[in-house]
């Protein structure tokens, strides 16, 4: 299909305005990739035709290119000025009222299991329930659920990483609570729950409750009298029976569609002596189950709305028996689908499992889905709002790659990244052809204006990367805010191999003229090792790169943008190196 040359003449247009702010952004050259994603966005109908466009967009980007960032930025400034403007925010989509809130009266709770970390998917309803407390002027709760000492055990360090996760999430709860520190509540509400006619004590083997279960049936102790299960009761908090030998199961429908909803299990005998708990050791033998202790917690401690995973659908039918043999008022309950990210470990087993076998950083590995692991990729939290905000409360399940996350990362953190030029594989140059020393003056951000200025002087060495050499063999190139030149002779100086590099003009218009390529570069003796660890997979790649030396003065955390690499996040600042997390291009 050939397309209509006023199309065209569209598609050349929009190119070249994206074009001109991408290479301004991007130290005065454009790529391919990020313009056509502009095109696309502003000329939809253009989506199945790229093939056909990409030879006139290519040939826009080579003449923006052959432009001095002066030159591009005067260009934006007469015919695009909005696109210099400080992008507005996007107005935040709200969220959705809940049902039967009262302003002032709105209870929520964050309930995790210290059995790890958190993710992304964690993170949903944590900061749902936190902006629905503030919405509503109400507080949230938080509320570690440690009540299973044996299957889901928990890790101690993991009930402080939960909450310096959450604190960077910008989350502030108002009151706090461990379940494992609240046993002897649970132990008062399953005594009333046996007075009550709500619960009994099964010694019936699992595999024969089954059957009763799956038939229908009442097993033999369901309507034993009370006394008699007050007294097993006491026994079991005694010490009598051993793990496996009796629990205690709250009276349902017996011909519920769902058999797991049949007298469920309230509480079970574990053996703490053989796993003890981090928090209160061996001191308890009788635990509550999530839904037990999860309902009976909900209750005391006044929540209203509980946001949480349609996975939770059944647990919400069995608590709501507890309730009504309590004769107390179930929560307003949204369940939402399931949050999934697509390109990192999103799994709790598969993460405690490769830490293992990989020997991997428990929590905030950038392999991970961690909100430690993303943060230490470079994910700021603004981009994690966002993704959370966007998909609320649909109970549909929301699948997010990775390139849609970076994609709205990189909006967040283009603003105030500097910049810095970055080579690997460096192929040495000395450069020659002039008597005074040249000024080069590098843009660390297009939007400060702020840069870094260089002093070059005669048979200077700088290094470039060896993929841009094979580029400018037999032509002129220009050099990153210094000057064009060409390949003259070989030069060997102590242990260094490399090549001439003749001055032939400062102007960029020379450049422009001679479609010149744009190389950037690093001044030998005034750089600095950066080691770049790239997450891809199972595998923690390593690049070696030789950058300019100033970026030792950026800190910690600090997301930096190497030219034509991408960004990264600065993890370690030690004398003569600096570690740095590949975040994306």
């Amino acid at each position: 299909m050939t397309l209509e040359k006023s199309l065209l003449e569209k598609v050349k247009k929009t190119a070249y305005k994206h074009a001109l702010l991408n290479a301004y952004k991007h130290g005065g050259k454009a790529e391919l990739k990020p313009v056509i994603a502009k095109i696309i966005g502003e000329i939809p109908e253009i989506r199945k035709n790229v093939r056909e466009i990409i030879d006139l967009v290519k040939q826009v980007i080579e003449e923006v290119n052959k432009l001095s960032l002066e030159q591009q930025r005067k260009i934006l400034e007469k015919e695009y000025p909005e696109l210099l403007e400080e992008k507005r925010e996007e107005k935040e989509k709200t969220l959705p009222p809940l049902p039967n809130a009262i302003p002032g009266k709105v209870i929520t709770r964050f309930a995790p299991n210290p059995d790890y970390t958190i993710h992304l998917g964690n993170a949903r309803p944590a900061l749902l329930s936190y902006w629905y407390a503030e919405m509503y002027n109400g507080k949230m709760i938080l509320r570690f659920e440690d009540t299973d000492p044996r299957t889901k055990a928990s890790f101690p360090e993991a009930y402080e990483k939960i909450k310096e996760d959450l604190s960077w999430l910008g989350i502030k709860w108002s009151e706090e609570y461990i379940q494992s520190l609240r046993l002897p509540i649970f132990y008062e509400i399953l005594k009333k729950l046996i007075e009550k006619g709500g619960a009994y004590i099964d010694k019936c083997p699992s595999i024969e409750f089954k059957k009763y279960r799956d038939s229908g049936k009442p097993c033999p102790h369901r309507e034993q009298p009370i006394d008699k299960q007050l007294e097993e009761y006491d026994k079991i908090l005694e010490g009598y029976y051993g793990e496996g030998e009796a629990v205690i199961r709250i009276k349902t429908d017996l011909n519920h569609p769902d058999p797991s909803v049949r007298d469920w299990v309230a509480a079970r005998i574990i053996d703490t002596s053989k796993t003890p708990h981090p928090i209160v050791g061996d001191k308890y033998i009788l635990w509550p189950t999530y839904n037990l202790a999860a309902a009976v917690d909900d209750h005391l401690m006044g929540i209203t709305h509980i946001l949480r995973a349609k996975e939770h659908v059944s647990n919400t039918i069995k608590q709501k028996y507890l309730y009504d043999h309590m004769g107390w008022k179930y929560p307003e309950t949204i369940h939402f689908g399931r949050l999934s990210l697509e390109g990192v470990i999103l799994s709790k087993s598969k993460m405690r499992k490769m830490i293992l076998e990989y020997n991997m950083k428990p929590y905030d590995d950038p392999r991970f889905g961690t909100i430690s692991g993303l943060r230490r990729r470079g994910i700021v939290r603004e981009a994690l709002h966002k993704i959370i905000r966007d998909v609320g409360i649909k109970p549909i399940d929301a699948h997010i790659s990775f390139v849609n996350l970076a994609a709205i990362n990189r909006s967040l953190i283009d603003k105030y990244a500097r910049r810095y030029m970055a080579v690997d594989n460096p192929v040495y140059l000395k450069l020659s052809g002039f008597k005074n020393s040249l000024e080069a003056h590098i843009m660390r951000h297009p939007d400060t204006k702020e840069t870094y200025k260089y002093l070059i002087k005669p048979n200077d060495i700088v290094m470039i990367s060896g993929k841009d050499f094979k580029i400018i063999e037999n032509k002129m190139f220009r050099l990153l805010g210094l000057g064009n030149f060409a390949l003259s002779s070989i030069f060997v100086s102590n242990t260094i191999i490399g090549f001439e590099a003749r001055l032939i003009s400062t102007s960029p218009e020379d450049a422009r003229k001679n479609n010149a390529p744009i190389i950037q570069w690093v001044k030998m003796n005034e750089h600095i090792i950066a080691e770049l660890i790239i997450p891809e997979d199972l595998e923690l790649k390593r690049k070696i790169l030789y950058v300019e030396k100033n970026i030792a003065e950026e800190k910690i955390d600090n997301i930096v943008q190497f030219y034509r690499i991408g960004f990264a996040r600065i993890d370690s600042i030690e004398e003569n190196i600096v570690k740095c997390i590949y975040t994306h291009d």
